[in-house]
C-alpha cells in the first residue's frame, strides 16, 4: 500500500520498481495486490490481461482503521494503557515525552475553548 499511495496508480512492474532490494517476486506482489483488492483497499483498470492498480482508501483512512484494531486487540481501547506502555517499555526520550505533553496540553486547551470537557 505504501508504494501504491506513493505512485497513485500503477502496474505490478511499477510497484516492483519502487520496492527496495531484495525485491519480492513478481507473483508475490501480484498476489498481495489481489488480496488488497479483495479486501476493498485497491481496485484496477483492465487493459486486456494487464491491470493498472490504484488505492481506494487513503493512507489516513487505512491508518485510522488499523490503529483502532491495534488499540482494541492490544490495549483494550485504553489510550492510557498505550501511553503507559510507551513510557515504560520503549524508553521514550525526555524530548519525546515533552513533545507529547505539549501536544496533549494544546489539545486540552483547544477542547476547553470549544466548551468541551477537558
Amino acid at each position: 500500500m505504501q508504494v501504491l499511495w506513493e505512485i497513485r496508480k500503477g502496474f505490478v512492474h511499477d510497484l516492483l520498481a519502487k520496492m527496495p532490494e531484495p525485491k519480492p517476486a513478481y507473483n508475490t506482489v501480484s498476489t498481495i495486490i489481489r488480496i488488497l483488492e479483495q479486501k476493498g483497499f485497491v481496485s484496477h483498470k483492465a487493459y486486456g490481461r494487464t491491470h493498472e492498480y490504484f488505492p481506494l482508501i487513503s493512507k489516513k483512512e487505512y491508518t485510522r482503521t488499523h490503529f483502532q484494531n491495534f488499540m482494541t486487540n492490544y490495549f483494550d481501547n485504553s489510550y492510557k494503557s498505550l501511553a503507559s506502555f510507551f513510557t515504560r517499555e520503549e524508553r521514550l526520550s525526555r524530548a519525546d515525552m515533552e513533545d507529547i505533553r505539549r501536544m496533549m496540553e494544546e489539545a486540552l486547551e483547544k477542547e476547553h475553548t470549544k466548551g468541551g470537557t477537558p
